[in-house]
């Protein structure tokens, strides 16, 4: 009985997403204003609709409902209620349905929030969200339905890929998709924009916080999936450039290039085109990562890899939802002049820069990512494109970005010089100079340079502040409360900048990390990096569905003991699948990490690495979207945007 509620409600959703893309464009267009007003209930009906739905998926999990196809294929009765819980995104049938969730969550945002938006603006944001949203609830129905029955029902199930049976790759999900989903309602207030005939400060006032929340979930969702493969996958490095992770990288680059451009469009009313196409592009790259990512076309541990045919609708699904943005867009973005004018040498001129190199990133990513599908494809020729090719071409497009970072924010709007902007920042260089030096005594060119740029990078995000309080320029006192009066999104904007430079810093000190794989039997021990870690022992261990055989490392240093490891191999019973489960011992400065193989002869194969300044590269990720989220407590970023003016220069007389 669960199930088919589940599957009215999804139908239900269904009629209020079609109801929600029709009525309010209709009311905008008619200048009706009851439908108009409509929009926000439509958009809280499919909400609570669609919460009904997903949570009757979830109780089907948590009661072990295996007469539920999705349930019988995905869990288990041993398994963890954790997972039981989790694993309702944790499938695909599961995850389309989390998506949809969370865009109706896109839409009742607007519709709670959006109080000040002028109505005709909200309806059209409401109204294409709905149109977004009821194409993917259509094909979750017809392709790919999360309530599926089947007879007769299997005593237990075939249990949850192991692999995903685990805390980090649990809350994951739901924070990526945040990211993801959330740029819907940038790429609504686009569309919207374009029906409208016009952009002005107002629009880019609104449509900055929504951006700025998408993209601090999207930044945290990449870092804990990045932490996740570090230490359940065993191979000890931070990034692969597995084409899934680049899925969500390229969205990633173009949404920082969007919000940079909806500070100009509020400060100049300039970059508006510009500003509409990120808004566009960085939707539909979140759209092709979900397609790459379910229909099977990729190679990843993290892809579903299901039926091509889920894909065919997927894809044509993208192409109508912004295949149709792109031809309005072309139609109407005449009518989005600019009227703010600035130099190339300003803020804005900065600004622009780093989105045309930001921009160039993800084109070059994009291409390393999809050029091995088209040659298979078209020529029949299996290539990889790995580390070396994205390294070679994204670290020359990425230099000046690290460069531009710091000089921008030293620059003023409309109109600066470069030589007063470089001046203000010649302590920033030196220590940023210093740092490269000392770092070249270990790192090579590369390496050491890289931390050059981050000490720049990071100095230099501080500089601003100190700029602003004048210190040493004025009593202490007097900077101290300067200090406090600063608005929240300056300090925002320090520590996302910030944030990336201590990634860097993380990255560089990678190359430091050491690395050796040994047979060892009890007793006997190994030497890596200063320390001495020995094998005491190795035992069995049960969990909850899996059997497990241990190894106790103890690590000293010096005769002085350090940390005991305990890595484990794991035998899930169900699937017949064994995993390992790394063990870390971090200080912050360095990661002791340990994994266990196989046993040969009594012997076991441990794979011992000491990765210096690891933790650095999710600590950095950590802080910018803390700056991220600072900016969005400041009380300017959220309250109501200034009422347009009456006379709506340069809009159609009827949209």
């Amino acid at each position: 009985m669960i199930g088919e509620l589940g599957h009215f409600a999804l139908a239900l959703a269904i009629a209020f997403a079609v109801a929600q893309s029709v009525l309010p464009l209709w009311g905008a267009w008619r200048r009706d204003v009851r439908l108009m007003q409509a929009a926000p209930g439509l958009a809280l009906g499919q909400l609570i609709a669609l919460g009904m739905s997903f949570g009757c998926l979830v109780w089907a999990s948590v009661s072990d409902d295996f007469s539920v196809q999705n349930i019988a294929e995905n869990s288990h009765t041993l398994k963890p209620m954790l997972y039981k819980i989790t694993g309702a995104w944790g499938s695909h049938e599961g995850s389309i349905l989390f998506w949809c969730l969370i865009l109706s969550i896109c839409g009742g945002a607007v519709a709670l929030f959006g109080g000040p938006l002028p109505a005709s603006l909200r309806a059209r944001v409401i109204g294409v969200l709905g149109l977004s949203a009821w194409g993917f609830e259509l094909f979750t129905l017809l392709e790919s339905n999360p309530f599926a029955r089947i007879w007769p029902a299997p005593a237990n199930g075939r249990d949850m890929n192991p692999l995903l049976q685990d805390p980090g790759l649990a809350f994951h999900p739901p924070i990526l998709y945040m990211g993801y989903v959330g740029f819907a309602i940038p790429f609504a207030f686009a569309i919207a924009a374009l029906l409208e005939g016009r952009i002005d400060a107002a629009w880019g006032r609104w449509v900055r916080p929504w951006t700025l929340m998408a993209w601090c979930f999207l930044t945290c969702g990449i870092a804990l999936g990045s932490w996740w493969s570090y230490y359940v996958l065993g191979w000890g490095g931070y990034w692969f450039w597995d084409p899934v992770e680049n899925a969500s990288l390229l969205p990633w680059l173009t949404g920082t290039a969007l919000l940079h451009s909806a500070i100009v469009v509020e400060k100049r009313e300039a970059l508006k085109v510009w500003t509409v196409l990120l808004a566009i592009g960085t939707f539909a790259l979140s759209l092709s990562g979900t397609f790459l990512v379910r229909s099977g076309i990729l190679n990843s541990v993290h892809s579903f890899a299901t039926d091509p045919a889920r894909g065919v609708f997927i894809l044509g699904l993208l192409g109508l939802l912004i295949g149709g943005s792109l031809l309005l867009f072309a139609i109407r973005a005449p009518l989005l002049g600019g009227s703010g004018l600035f130099a190339p040498v300003s803020r804005e001129g900065g600004i622009v820069l780093n989105n045309i190199l930001l921009c160039s990133i993800a084109a070059v990513v994009l291409t390393g990512t999809l050029y091995p599908l088209f040659t298979d494809l078209l020529l029949d020729e299996k290539l990889s494109v790995g580390p070396p090719f994205f390294q070679a071409t994204v670290l020359p497009l990425a230099a000046p970005v690290f460069f531009a970072m710091t000089i921008g924010p030293a620059l003023s709007w409309k109109r600066a010089a470069l030589g007063p902007a470089l001046i203000k920042l010649w302590w920033v260089a030196i220590v940023a100079v210093v740092v490269g030096i000392v770092a070249s005594f270990r790192m090579q060119g590369v390496a050491s340079l890289s931390m050059a740029a981050a000490a720049w990078m990071i100095v230099g995000a501080f500089a601003e502040i100190i700029q602003r309080i004048r210190l040493f320029r004025v009593p202490f006192s007097n900077s101290v409360s300067r200090l406090f009066s600063l608005p929240l999104s300056t300090f925002g904007t320090t520590l996302g900048h910030a944030g990336l430079g201590v990634t860097i810093i993380g990255i560089a000190g990678m190359t430091l990390a050491a690395e050796q794989i040994a047979l060892v039997h009890v007793g006997e021990s190994v030497h890596l990096s200063g320390y001495d870690w020995t094998l005491e022992k190795v035992h069995d261990a049960a969990g909850p569905n899996y059997n497990a055989r241990v190894a106790v490392i103890e690590v000293t240093k010096d005769g002085r003991h350090v940390v005991t490891l305990s890595p484990e191999r794991r035998m899930f019973t169900t699937q017949t699948m064994t995993t390992t489960e790394a063990k870390i011992h971090t200080n912050i400065v360095r990661d002791l990490y340990a994994v266990l193989g196989e046993e040969r002869d009594g012997a076991a194969v441990l794979r011992l690495h000491d990765n210096t300044l690891a933790p650095f590269i999710w600590l950095g990720a950590l802080v910018m979207a803390l700056g991220g989220f600072c900016s969005l407590a400041d009380r300017r970023l959220r309250i109501a945007a200034p009422t347009r003016a009456s006379t709506l220069s340069g809009a159609v007389s009827r949209t």
